[in-house]
């Protein structure tokens, strides 16, 4: 049979079948696409995103800016004053902005603290009695603030009052519940002292290291080369429970300090450096000091003592953290989940606000 022979020369090219359908470079492709599409919805919805959160910012601070930049007090006429529960004579709190008259003022806010309140001013009366006795120099009043409390709260600090007259013990009864941070505000604007302590009426913090504060406090005015009276000095002095956090940690539950290391951390981030314990109970101001923070004070929750030292550090105020013995006591009005959840919404608000100029500093000048 005859057959054709192949020219050498001449060779046609046929496209092989691979390059004309190949099911695994499409699949290949085709998984590229659908990639590619992700990330492209992905980064579409994270876009979309951003513009609605900075649109909502916007917004939100524009209609903020609208509103008065520095707080307003709101204190009920019956607020204004204390009574004697001997004679039952009512007599007009004196005001911080007025000239000191005694030592110390010890701020307790108290709310349904029927129970806990009583062992608390027997330690912290005896405390400051005995100081009185061994200083002649030393003078001293307790301001307890019933905040809106409802049960007998109040009759235990009108018992105190009358056991060691209104000179000494002074009941602050609000109407509404404010908060903390409301409360002791109001207390410390109706306060005498040079130097004024708040302190939790649980009585968690040994109320002996009040020693251990005012030390810290001539220790800061001496570093400032200050030689006035302590009443004219701007100074803080934080009482303190870092030093016993690893304890803590190994008593407390793994979700309690996950919330309370995811505060700490927007703490750092959003507001206050250089401070370890922001929310121990146990915080000296002078008279000087306490007249410009808490006269900027916003916040009536929680988070006050934040924005206290927030405000303290933009106002270049001294602060001095020193550690104190501390023991948890039972009946805290902290709950696990809401109580951090107010806490870091109001983080959020204190930074918010201040970045965007819808709250400002008052600068009194002493």
């Amino acid at each position: 049979m005859w057959t054709r022979e192949p020219n050498p020369h001449f060779t046609r090219k046929v496209p092989h079948a691979v390059g004309i359908f190949n099911p695994s470079a499409l699949s290949s492709t085709t998984r590229q696409m659908d990639l590619s599409g992700a990330l492209n919805l992905i980064g579409l919805l994270i876009g979309v995103g951003v513009v609605l959160v900075a649109g909502f910012l916007v917004v939100l601070g524009m209609v903020l800016r609208r509103g008065n930049p520095y707080p307003v007090v709101k204190r009920y006429p019956e607020e204004e004053s204390f009574t004697d529960p001997v004679n039952k004579k009512k007599s007009k709190f004196p005001s911080l902005e007025d000239k000191a008259a005694l030592t110390c003022s010890v701020i307790v806010p108290a709310y349904f603290e029927e129970e806990r309140l009583p062992p608390m001013l027997e330690e912290c009366l005896h405390f400051l009695e005995q100081k009185s006795k061994t200083n002649s120099d030393f003078s001293y009043e307790v301001i307890i603030v019933s905040d809106g409390s409802t049960d007998g709260t109040v009759n235990v600090a009108l018992d105190y009052a009358k056991k060691f007259s209104v000179d000494k013990v002074r009941l602050l009864d609000l109407i509404k519940n404010r908060g903390k941070g409301g409360a002791v505000r109001l207390g410390v604007l109706s306060s005498r002292g040079k130097c004024i302590l708040f302190a939790d009426a649980d009585g968690a913090t040994k109320f002996a290291d009040y020693d251990k504060l005012y030390k810290a406090l001539i220790d800061l005015m001496k570093q400032d080369k200050y030689s006035g009276d302590v009443e004219q000095f701007q100074g803080i002095v934080c009482g303190s429970r870092a030093h016993m956090e690893e304890e803590a940690i190994a008593t407390r539950s793994i979700f309690r300090t996950i919330l309370m290391r995811g505060f700490h951390l927007l703490v750092y981030i959003l507001t206050v450096r250089g401070i370890r314990d922001t929310q121990c109970g146990f915080k000296l101001f002078t008279r000087a000091a306490a007249r410009k923070c808490f006269s900027n004070l916003h916040i009536e929750r929680w988070a006050f003592d934040v924005e206290l030292l927030c405000i303290a550090q933009a106002l270049k105020i001294p602060i001095a953290e020193v550690g104190v013995n501390w023991t948890e006591i039972e009946g805290s009005k902290v709950t696990p989940i809401l109580s951090w959840l107010q806490m870091g919404r109001d983080l959020f608000l204190i930074w918010f606000h201040y970045a965007i100029g819808a709250w400002k500093l008052i600068k009194k000048s002493d």
